[in-house]
């Protein structure tokens, strides 16, 4: 992680290319380097943050009242910062009686800041947590006794994640976790505190920074996906090919205990939708033996959506896995012990991340734990079958190379589609779609299921969500479309988005099919499309010429009063 300088180094860089991200902070301490540092990190993420800050200790001001500076800048996300320091000022002030309703009182406060910033600006919030601050007045008996500082701020803070679960578009910045990490000492001077209103040091802020950036990234679709591993010395202790099952260190004792647990946490991703994928330099039979035979192993072959084990270079067996999971290589994480293979991957796919492992694997985890790999701002259901259905895609993949012809191929495959309005059940997996999808993404408009839920309700708007199942598994949700109203004969197409996995198997075809019959139906004349290009959409590029629309300036229209279906083999259930 950068330091605070190298932060400041990045403003100096050209942020012409970058999405620009319109981002407001307001305090109740000093922001100004605070500033500095997220408009640096944001830079390293891709992003132009035009960062505003407001006035010094001028939040409420600023939130409700509609004449100020923050709504004339109309910012896309607002961070608002309470500091613990400024909690326990409030707290000093409070009768004895009254200490006790201290979180209450800040809870009911912040739903309030929440509320109205949703009716006047409909912008993601974040907000920072509480960090702990022990006035040592009750001692340790400050956990039993509700009026205590201690007992407010911990109760606040749970009180914030209770509030972030129910509530679109809120989202907590653990910045408490880092205080934890790097010590209160390092983490607040009370010198500096004291002559400048600064709580955060100059040490924290950089990290304060990604941490937030990374809610601000993961917002807007830039996140990792899927991590890779190698198996020696990496995923257990030892080398499978010369040490044998039986010297392979696993289990609960000594060096083996560290291995087990860095495979307990490869576990939880991949129960979480983070695909897993395997690069080792063996001999695959040697290589799954673990897999297969060790009483000690907690991942297994089923948790293993790629295998690839030879003695090819790694860089070019990554490249074969990105292919078979047609993700961006910026979105995978490769771990690996050995720092020649890190320098051979890092140097030819610069793309890709590549921790820098401890030499001991016992610190692995905790190393891994601090740089926050693995952000996301939903999860679903479905996420924990993410594997199997790539495992499953492999299969498919099989099966067509027994087929001389494409068409029978898909005939073979028995394809059925639910196709939905967006409701409570499937808005989840809509929000995370948005947020995921980026090759196959029309416009790559990013929503969040406070906005999914505002579009069900506009009445300006035709929503569609589109399952795929075949012989082989279901798929899930695969595909979503926003039409939009532009005037009386007119839909414009406002999303467009389809997992990458259901290529080539006519699906555009049949949303086509089904939007247009649906315009149709509702006395529209004209589908309108749009390709914003992106970094990583070029391949929906000739989207809409390839179905026949006709490109009318930046647009593309199609008639679909004339509009005839074309062939496909996906039936709706």
């Amino acid at each position: 992680m950068k330091d605070f300088s190298a932060l400041k180094k990045n403003l100096k860089k050209d942020f012409s290319s970058l999405k620009k991200i319109k981002v407001a902070i307001l305090g109740d301490s000093a922001t100004q380097f605070l500033c500095q540092a997220l408009r640096g990190e944001g830079y390293d993420k891709g992003f132009d943050l035009q960062v505003w800050e407001a006035d010094f200790n001028q939040i409420e001001r600023q939130v409700f009242d509609p004449t100020s500076e923050l709504y004339e800048f109309a910012p896309q996300v607002v961070i608002l910062f309470q500091s613990a320091h400024k909690l326990l000022g409030k707290y000093n002030k409070l009768k004895p009686d009254a200490q006790g309703s201290l979180a209450f009182q800040e809870l009911s406060a912040i739903e309030s800041f929440q509320a109205t910033l949703q009716s006047a600006l409909y912008c993601k919030t974040i907000y920072f947590n509480y960090t702990e601050i022990d006035d040592a007045v009750f001692g340790n008996y400050a956990n039993k006794i509700e009026a205590s500082f201690l007992y407010q701020l911990r109760k606040l803070n749970f009180g914030l994640m209770e509030f972030a679960a129910k509530t679109g578009n809120f989202y907590v910045s653990d910045i408490s976790s880092i205080q934890n990490e790097i010590g209160k000492a390092n983490f607040f001077q009370p010198s500096v505190y004291i002559n400048t209103e600064m709580v955060l040091s100059i040490e924290a802020i950089p990290k304060v920074a990604a941490k937030t950036v990374a809610i601000i990234s993961a917002i807007n679709g830039n996140f990792k996906k899927c991590v890779i591993l190698d198996l020696d010395n990496t995923t257990w202790g030892g080398i499978i090919g010369d040490d044998g099952l039986e010297n392979i260190q696993l289990g609960t004792l000594g060096i083996g205990k560290s291995f087990t647990e860095f495979q307990y946490w490869i576990k939880k991703l991949k129960n979480r939708g983070i695909i897993v994928a395997v690069c080792s330099k063996n001999t695959e039979s040697v290589a799954k033996e673990p897999f297969e035979k060790h009483p000690d192993m907690v991942l297994n072959l089923e948790d293993i959506a790629v295998f690839i084990a030879n003695w090819e270079n790694k860089a070019d067996n990554i490249r074969q896995i990105q292919s078979i999971l047609n993700i961006g290589f910026d979105s995978m994480v490769f771990l690996d012990d050995n720092p020649f293979e890190r320098n051979i991957v890092r140097e030819n796919i610069p793309q890709i991340c590549v921790p820098e492992l401890p030499e001991d694997p016992a610190e692995y985890l905790e190393y891994l734990y601090t740089l926050n790999l693995f952000e996301t701002v939903s999860y679903s259901n479905e996420d924990a079958e993410r594997t199997k259905q790539y495992q499953v895609e492999a299969q498919r993949a099989t099966l067509q190379q027994k087929f001389t012809n494409e068409d029978d191929f898909l005939k073979s495959l028995d394809m059925i589609s639910v196709v939905e309005s967006f409701n409570k059940f499937n808005t989840p997996r809509v929000a995370q779609l948005s947020q995921r999808s980026n090759q196959f993404n029309l416009r790559t408009v990013r929503f969040t299921e406070a906005d999914i839920e505002q579009l069900g309700v506009s009445g300006a708007h035709f929503t569609f969500s589109f399952t795929l199942e075949d012989k082989f598994g279901n798929n899930g949700m695969i595909c979503v479309v926003i039409l939009e109203k532009e005037d009386a004969d007119t839909l414009f197409i406002n999303t467009w988005l389809m997992s990458c996995r259901v290529l080539k198997r006519g699906m555009e075809h049949f949303v086509l099919n089904t939007i247009a019959s649906h315009a149709k139906e509702q006395g529209y004349k004209i589908l309108k499309g749009e390709h914003i290009p992106t970094a990583k959409n070029e391949m929906v590029k000739d989207h809409y010429k390839n179905l026949g629309f006709e490109q009318s300036g930046e647009h593309w229209v199609l008639d679909a009063v004339g509009y005839e279906n074309k062939k496909c083999f996906i039936t709706i259930k």
